[in-house]
């Protein structure tokens, strides 16, 4: 899964993301990467994210929309605002958290609730890098690997004064 923020105190937020994620029945935190800072890819007028990739061990009871909705309602009780209608927060506009399943093993499908692997992760360094530093040499199901997906990417990561800064 990919963490993502960028109100409040965002590495704080994925911190507790990931420590209520250990409360879901049936679900376990495997290992995160380190946190990037990432500039904003789709509405550039906000705020720098702070963006890692976890590993999740899932019991064989838990399914993808299983694992999905705990996600969701983690994303809930952190704050995150996910309307409908005119009021509706902005799509990839600033968020407390974010958190997107990426994978499910090597499962491939296409539901009207999700798509995995997640549709637009191999157009993301701010996924890709923390992918392949958590799992180096990983093949992904369309064949290739994570690091094979990120040469195909034109991207930096550099020092900041607040970490690895990813820029796209």
């Amino acid at each position: 899964m990919c963490l993502g923020s960028n109100l409040g105190d965002p590495v704080r937020n994925l911190a507790r993301a990931l420590e209520r994620l250990g409360r879901v029945s049936g679900v376990r935190p495997g290992g995160a990467s380190r946190v990037y800072r990432t500039q904003p890819q789709d509405k550039p007028d906000q705020p720098w994210f702070a963006n890692q990739v976890a590993r999740v061990l899932c019991d064989r009871t838990v399914s993808p929309e299983a694992l999905l909705d705990a996600l969701l309602g983690i994303e809930l009780e952190l704050g995150r605002d996910r309307g409908t209608g005119p009021d509706a927060p902005e799509r990839f506009g600033p968020r407390i958290i974010d958190l997107d399943l990426l994978l499910f093993g090597g499962l491939v499908l296409r539901t009207a609730r999700l798509e995995l692997p997640h549709p637009r992760m191999e157009r993301r360094a701010f996924v890709l890098v923390p992918l392949a530093e958590l799992a180096p040499g990983l093949r992904l199901p369309a064949g290739h690997t994570v690091e094979e997906a990120l040469s195909r990417l034109v991207f930096q990561v550099v020092p900041g004064p607040q970490g690895d800064e990813i820029r796209q």
